[in-house]
């Protein structure tokens, strides 16, 4: 077994590889199957049976150059992620409301969606884990009305998407309206032009693609008693240490120091693609081939946004057992970077729980704060990650599975 110096500085070898050497993360991008071939050839590298099977996916590129003319200015907008492109003028016409939406004509024309209307992310239409009825009846308006495009005034939203700022109101490629977003701030003074000719025109196509889960197992035969999960993927021209290089690099300093397990108890190291794309395609495609296999499953650990250098590693259980939970305790209790947190839903231990299955998830204390200004930014670099934390992580996981299997 890996010391925790040797192993912490094996842990940031993965990091920056992941964050530095292999571009955008993001599902369907180049860096992102150079991030899956990576760690398939690290779990193979300690003993672990591994597999793969492609999906289909969507990778987008856009202009950074969006023309949006009105008052005889121009207005700073960016394309919204998967949104089709669009060139061409209409009136503008302004809805804050879902009532206001109900009630107004907006065929053929630009749609200012402001105010609480655009308060929080939509959820993409086929998203099956969450989509509220408000959320699916505004899709529904929109599509059956078709307006010709729209503008989507917001501000931050970091329960569903990160510190962004301004957040994109839709990130869907299953939803074909054109949009792009603005600063809630300049969404107040575009209302001054409501009723208006405005001109908008941005280049951005939908780019047909494959990804892949990386799933690595050992011991047993048959459906793996203990899954330990982490999303490989990362927003859009970030480099995901936080969110999720750390959770990665910690599960394959896992897998150094289970190169010798020969267990009866089956472990899978499951990096899951798709966390951080809004159809979660490799979260789907797990799930489907788990089927009803998945009520066979003792438990899930789940590695996200775990090791932030100013914050402690928080776990927190989802219908655990006493003896869960008192394992688990006993193999934090070691040391003191470790504390009991909140539950929390955002990431991929959700999905399991949902279907029945008892989970522990990982991640920084201070969680919140880093989705308030840190994760789906620029700024979620690997100086913000402190491998040592992620080394004595990886040994606690360790010591936890020496005594439940």
């Amino acid at each position: 077994m890996m010391n925790d110096a040797a192993l912490g500085q094996a842990i940031e070898k993965h990091l920056l590889a992941l964050c530095n050497e292999f571009g955008n993360r993001h599902v369907g991008s180049p860096g992102n199957k150079e991030s899956t071939n990576y760690a398939k050839r690290v779990l193979a590298s300690f003993g672990f049976e591994t597999r793969e099977k492609l999906f289909d996916c969507m990778e987008w590129e856009a202009s950074q150059n969006v023309r949006l003319e009105a008052g005889g200015r121009n207005w700073p907008a960016q394309a919204g992620p998967y949104s089709l492109p669009f060139n061409g003028e209409g009136e503008l016409i302004a809805i804050s409301t879902l009532d206001e939406l109900e009630h107004a004509d907006i065929t053929g024309r630009v749609v200012l969606l402001h105010g609480d209307i655009a308060r929080e992310q939509v959820m993409p239409k086929n998203f099956v884990f969450y989509n509220p009825p408000h959320h699916q009846k505004l899709v529904s308006l929109l599509e059956s009305e078709r307006p010709a495009a729209l503008i989507c005034a917001t501000g931050k939203n970091p329960g569903t998407a990160g510190s962004i700022y301004p957040f994109p109101l839709f990130e869907d490629g299953d939803f074909d309206i054109p949009s792009v977003t603005m600063k809630d701030m300049d969404g107040v003074r575009l209302l001054e032009h409501v009723g208006s000719t405005v001109r908008l025109s941005f280049e951005s196509r939908r780019i047909p693609s494959t990804g892949t889960n990386v799933i690595g197992s050992k011991g047993g035969v048959g459906t793996p008693n203990v899954i330990f999960c982490a999303h490989i993927d990362a927003k859009k021209d970030t480099p995901g240490a936080l969110d999720n290089g750390a959770g990665v690099a910690t599960l394959l300093g896992l897998a150094a120091n289970l190169a010798h397990y020969r267990g009866e108890q089956r472990i899978e190291i499951a990096f899951l693609n798709g966390e951080d794309y809004y159809a979660v395609p490799g979260q789907m495609q797990y799930l489907a081939d788990l089927g009803a296999r998945i009520r066979e499953i003792d438990l899930v650990v789940n590695l996200d946004a775990l090791g932030h250098r100013d914050a402690d590693i928080a776990y927190s259980f989802y219908g655990c057992s006493d003896r869960v939970r008192n394992h688990a305790q006993a193999a934090f209790a070691q040391d003191p970077v470790f504390v009991e947190g909140d539950a929390w839903v955002q990431s991929d231990h959700t999905m399991f729980v949902m279907a029945g299955c008892p989970a522990i998830a990982l991640t920084s204390s201070d969680f919140g704060w880093l989705c308030q200004e840190i994760t789906h930014t620029p700024k979620d670099a690997t100086n913000l990650v402190d491998c040592h934390k992620l080394a004595t992580t990886a040994l606690a996981l360790k010591r936890f599975v020496e005594r439940i299997c």
